[in-house]
C-alpha cells in the first residue's frame, strides 16, 4: 500500500510517501496564507522525491491545525447554542461557566435547561420532554444558532436519551445541525458538554476545510479516499470529519510523537518535537503518545476527550532571541517567514537557528553565522528551556532516551536532562510520517454497574467489543485489532458496585481493491 502523509504546521507543511514500512521520499515546504498552495507545493515535492505517480496512491492522510487555530483565534467560529438535559436536577453550575468571555461572544453563550437526563444508576431524572425541546431549539434558533449541541447528565451511562433528541429535532427542525455530547467526551458533564459545544461551533467550518482539501485532493490528481489524523494518533474519514472536527485538535504533536518511534524503532521514550515556532515535548508507550488522563484544557476551555499529555513551549527554529542581558530566546518568533528573515538566510533577525550555527549544532543557510553577543549563555538558557520541558515531562527517574524530531531539533546538544538523545532518519518529517502510518481505532468510556449476571471481566469484555466495532465501521481491518489501552476504575463514593470503564482499540487501516 502506498500512502501520503501530510502535516500542515504553524511553520512548515511537510509530505512524504511511503509503501508498507518503506520511506520513499518527502519535503518540508513553508506553510502559506491560504494553506492549500503550501499543500500542493509539499505532496508535489513528495511525490516528485519518491519518483511516485498520483494515482498509484492508495490512501492520503493529512494532519491539519485548521480547526483548533480557529478556537484560538476565535475566528470562524458558528453561532452555537446547547440544550441540557437535567431538570430538576443538574442546575446548579451553568453552561459556559467558566469560558473566557471573548469565547462566548464568539460562541453566542446561549442555553437551556429542560427535563431529562439521568441518575448514576441509569434511573431517569426525568422523561424527556419534547414540546420544552422544541421551545428550546425554537428559542436558541431566534438567537442567531444554527449549531446545537445536547448534553445529558450521565450520558455516559445511558446515551439514549440525547439519541431521541436528536432524532425529534432532526425529523421537526431539520434546518438544525445537531452535535451529542456521548459522541466525544468521556465522565463529567461540564467538560463533555464543553467539547459537544467546540465541535458543534467548528462544524461550518469542517465543511468548507474538507471540501477545499477534497478539491486540492482532485487537482493533484489523486484517486483514492482521504483520511485526517485524530488526536489519538489514529485516522478518520472526511465524513466523519464533517461530524466530529474536535476530533482532530491535537493531530500535530501526536502525529510527531508516532512518527518519532517509528522512525527510531524505540517504542519508549521521550520525545522532543521541535517546529519552527513551538516545541512539544510528550511521551510514547507501546509506539503511542500517553494520553493525558484528567481534563484537558484547550484554548483555555475544559474538556475531557482524548489528548496526548503534552507540554508545548514557545521555543523553535524561528524564535528570536535578544541578546543583551538579561539574555532570551523567543516566545517571540519569526513563524513561517524564517527563510527570508533569519540572518543565515540573508535577513536581519537574530533567530535560534542563528544561534545553531553559530555554536556549531547545526549547518544551513546561504550566508555565514552571525556574531552574536553572549553567545555562551544563550546556548546555556537554550538547554536549560528544553531541558526543562523534558524534565517536567517524566513521570519516572527512569532512564529512557529522547526522541529529537521536527526541522527545529537540530538545537538540541547529543543530551538532554541527563538522557540521550536521538536522531533517526527523516527525523525532520516524522509529523508526516506520523500521519503516513497512522492506524485506525475505537474508543468506549463508559460507567457500568456490575451484578451477579455481568462480572467485571463480562463487563470488560462487552466494552471492548463495543470498542472494536467502532473501529470497524471506521475501516478498521478485524483481524489486526488489538488492545491499546484498558482501564477500569471502581466508583466507591456511589452507591452498587460500579466501574468506569475505557477501552480503546487499534488496528490497520482496510483498503478497498481499487477498480
Amino acid at each position: 500500500m502506498i500512502r501520503v502523509g501530510i502535516d500542515v504546521g504553524g511553520t512548515n507543511t511537510d509530505a512524504v510517501v511511503m509503501q508498507s514500512d518503506a520511506f520513499l521520499g518527502g519535503v518540508k515546504s513553508p506553510t502559506t496564507a491560504d494553506v492549500y498552495s503550501g499543500v500542493d507545493l509539499a505532496v508535489r515535492g513528495a511525490l516528485s522525491a519518491a519518483s511516485i505517480d498520483a494515482k498509484q496512491v492508495d490512501a492520503v492522510m493529512l494532519g491539519t491545525t485548521h480547526f483548533v487555530n480557529a478556537l484560538v483565534e476565535r475566528k470562524r467560529l458558528a453561532k452555537s447554542g446547547l440544550i441540557r438535559l437535567c431538570l430538576p436536577s443538574g442546575s446548579a453550575l451553568f453552561p459556559f461557566a467558566d469560558w473566557p468571555k471573548d469565547l462566548v461572544e464568539a460562541i453566542g453563550g446561549a442555553f437551556h435547561l429542560i427535563d431529562g437526563g439521568y441518575e448514576m444508576d441509569g434511573s431517569e431524572i426525568a422523561p424527556l420532554n419534547e414540546e420544552q425541546l422544541l421551545n428550546a431549539a425554537d428559542a436558541l434558533v431566534a438567537k442567531g444558532c444554527t449549531q446545537i449541541a445536547i448534553s445529558s447528565v450521565f450520558a455516559t451511562v445511558r446515551n439514549d436519551m440525547e439519541l431521541e433528541a436528536q432524532k425529534i429535532l432532526n425529523e421537526k427542525r431539520p434546518q438544525i445541525v445537531v452535535s451529542l455530547s456521548c459522541d466525544i467526551g468521556r465522565m463529567g458533564l461540564l467538560e463533555r458538554e464543553n467539547a459537544a459545544i467546540i465541535n458543534a461551533s467548528l462544524k461550518p467550518l469542517a465543511k468548507d476545510v474538507v471540501k477545499a482539501f477534497k478539491k486540492l485532493q482532485g487537482s493533484l490528481g489523486f484517486d483514492c479516499p482521504l483520511y485526517f489524523t485524530r488526536n489519538d494518533g489514529t485516522l478518520i474519514d472526511a465524513e466523519e470529519v464533517l461530524r466530529l472536527p474536535v476530533l482532530t485538535f491535537a493531530c500535530g504533536p501526536t502525529n510527531s510523537m508516532r512518527g518519532a518511534a517509528y522512525l527510531s524503532g524505540v517504542k519508549d521514550a521521550l520525545v522532543v518535537d521541535i517546529g519552527g515556532t513551538t516545541t512539544d515535548v510528550g511521551e510514547v508507550m507501546n509506539g503511542f503518545p500517553r494520553l493525558a488522563g484528567t481534563s484537558v484544557t484547550v484554548a483555555d476551555v475544559r474538556t475531557n476527550f482524548s489528548m496526548p499529555d503534552v507540554i508545548s513551549i514557545g521555543l523553535g527554529g524561528g524564535s528570536i532571541i535578544r541578546s543583551k542581558h538579561p539574555v532570551a530566546i523567543g516566545p517571540q518568533s519569526v513563524g513561517h517567514e524564517l527563510l527570508q528573515q533569519a540572518c543565515v538566510f540573508g535577513g536581519d533577525v537574530l533567530t535560534a537557528s542563528d544561534l545553531a550555527v553559530s555554536t556549531g549544532r547545526a549547518s544551513m543557510g546561504s550566508h555565514s553565522a552571525p556574531e552574536i553577543d553572549n553567545v555562551d549563555a544563550l546556548e546555556r538558557l537554550l538547554d536549560q528551556i528544553i531541558g526543562d520541558a523534558v524534565a517536567r515531562t517524566r513521570t519516572s527517574d527512569t532512564p529512557m532516551p529522547v526522541i529529537a524530531v521536527g526541522g527545529g531539533s537540530v538545537l538540541m546538544g547529543a543530551q538532554v536532562d541527563g538522557l540521550e538523545v536521538i536522531r533517526p532518519p527523516h527525523h525532520d518529517l516524522a509529523n508526516a510520517v506520523g500521519a503516513a502510518i497512522a492506524q485506525v481505532s475505537g474508543e468506549v468510556s463508559k460507567v457500568v454497574a456490575l451484578t451477579e449476571d455481568l462480572t467485571r471481566d463480562a463487563a470488560l469484555a462487552q466494552i471492548t467489543d463495543e470498542a472494536n466495532e467502532i473501529a470497524i465501521s471506521r475501516g478498521a481491518s478485524a483481524q489486526s485489532l488489538s488492545v491499546l489501552s484498558l482501564s477500569d476504575v471502581p466508583l466507591s463514593y456511589l452507591p452498587g458496585n460500579n466501574l468506569s470503564i475505557s477501552v480503546t482499540v487499534v488496528g490497520d487501516l482496510k483498503m478497498e481493491q481499487r477498480k
